[in-house]
């Protein structure tokens, strides 16, 4: 007999559909994380661990340290790569895609929205005498992040040395072009020392996806030759970004003095003035989310000419041109990162690497310092901030603020 009563058990919903709340409650965490992480990648760790981890368990500890030490190994803003390499795991490429975006749009539109107020108050002659206090305050902050790398990459004397050499090239030469090739060299030296030292074991081939690695090669190439040949200041601006993003090792730390060496010093303030630069890098110190955003700042201010269109074109060029590569490096090595693991000498060469980072940041930090070398109360801004935040747990941002109203007072 056929039974036509009705079944009571539930419907199981669809995978698919499972698949996507999933995602949708990941994106939430993340937008989540981007509106309130700050303290840069270290404090972005704890709260990955915290939230990704233990609250929603996407990874295990495990895996979210061998991220982190993976994004170490590469290019660009490594806790943003830690992060879209989680999204990667979990959903592939589109669900990176959205996470990046997800992750970097508060802080851009922050940083952005800083910009155009800097730029209106100086075209209807409104002093921004109120910044005079912030700025030698970034120079203790840029200072403070130098000697907490510093305490941690110079521990011998092989680290010591090429951070010397670095700092020394990088104060004769102050061109974008040397920081790649310093190092380089310094990446290559610590990993020849390896080899000599250590007995080479079998390793199985790697077997490797080329597609992203090909895809961040042509877009360095292509923005290169159009922007020579157009020279048109967006496409130039992204070629600019895209190329620093591909050779910056260290975070944001290592960011900020380079940038500081290309668009003020080497570029000749055509961009931006050093005021404006130590201004906006105070004022990415109160931003939660990646600190490569800072990057916004500068490209807004550099299409300051072509209106507020043209400002935000340059806002989105330098954000695109600074986050794209570290995105198509990690998505390129994530998929063959169990095999690469194998290879020690991969994080040997991180040593030289990072040594080489820090004596780029202190030979960008004296040409900071030197408009303050001869002002009493700057210099004692500057160790203040450093003694702050050496000594005392105060927040980033409340330090900005006190700066900020210090300004208005005196």
């Amino acid at each position: 007999m056929l039974d036509i009563r009705p079944s009571l058990k539930l419907p199981t919903p669809p995978r698919e559909k499972v698949r996507r709340i999933r995602y949708f409650i990941f994106l939430k965490d993340v937008f989540i994380l981007a509106i309130t992480a700050m303290g840069g990648p270290q404090a972005h760790l704890a709260l990955y661990l915290e939230v990704l981890v233990k609250k929603r368990a996407y990874v295990t500890e495990e895996e979210l340290m061998e991220l982190t030490a993976l994004c170490s190994i590469l290019p660009g803003p490594s806790s943003t790569q830690t992060l879209t390499a989680i999204a990667f795991k979990i959903g592939g490429p589109n669900l990176a895609y959205l996470t990046l975006l997800v992750w970097i749009t508060p802080a851009v539109a922050i940083m952005t929205a800083a910009a155009l107020s800097i730029n209106y108050l100086q075209a209807h002659q409104i002093s921004l005498d109120f910044t005079h206090f912030i700025q030698p305050m970034a120079v203790g902050f840029m200072i403070y992040a130098g000697f907490q790398i510093g305490r941690k990459v110079f521990t011998n004397a092989m680290r010591v040395g090429i951070g010397s050499v670095a700092a020394i090239l990088g104060l004769i030469f102050q061109s974008p072009y040397i920081p790649p090739i310093v190092l380089l060299i310094g990446g290559i030296t610590t990993a020849v020392q390896f080899n000599k030292l250590e007995r080479q074991e079998h390793k199985d081939p790697l077997q490797i996806q080329w597609s992203n690695f090909l895809l961040w090669l042509a877009i360095l190439v292509v923005a290169a030759i159009i922007g020579g040949i157009t020279r048109w200041l967006p496409i130039r601006l992204f070629e600019n970004f895209y190329r620093n993003g591909s050779l910056i090792f260290g975070g944001g730390q290592v960011l900020i003095p380079l940038m500081f060496t290309e668009f003020v010093l080497f570029k000749k303030k055509q961009y931006l003035t050093q005021e404006e630069f130590l201004s906006g890098y105070a004022i990415a110190q109160t931003v939660p989310g990646p600190v490569f955003a800072f990057t916004a700042f500068i490209g807004t201010l550099a299409m300051r000419d072509y209106g507020i269109p043209g400002q935000l074109l340059g806002s989105m060029a330098a954000t695109a041109g600074i986050f794209l590569p570290g995105t198509f490096l990690i998505f390129f090595v994530y998929r063959f990162w169990n095999q690469l693991k194998q290879y020690r000498v991969v994080r040997a060469s991180l040593e030289g690497i990072n040594a080489a980072s820090t004596g780029l940041i202190v030979s960008a930090i004296i040409p900071m310092f030197e408009p303050s070398a001869g002002n009493i109360l700057d210099i004692s801004v500057i160790v203040t901030t450093f003694l702050l935040l050496n000594f005392t747990k105060i927040p980033h941002p409340i330090i900005v603020v006190v700066g900020l109203l210090l300004g208005f007072i005196l």
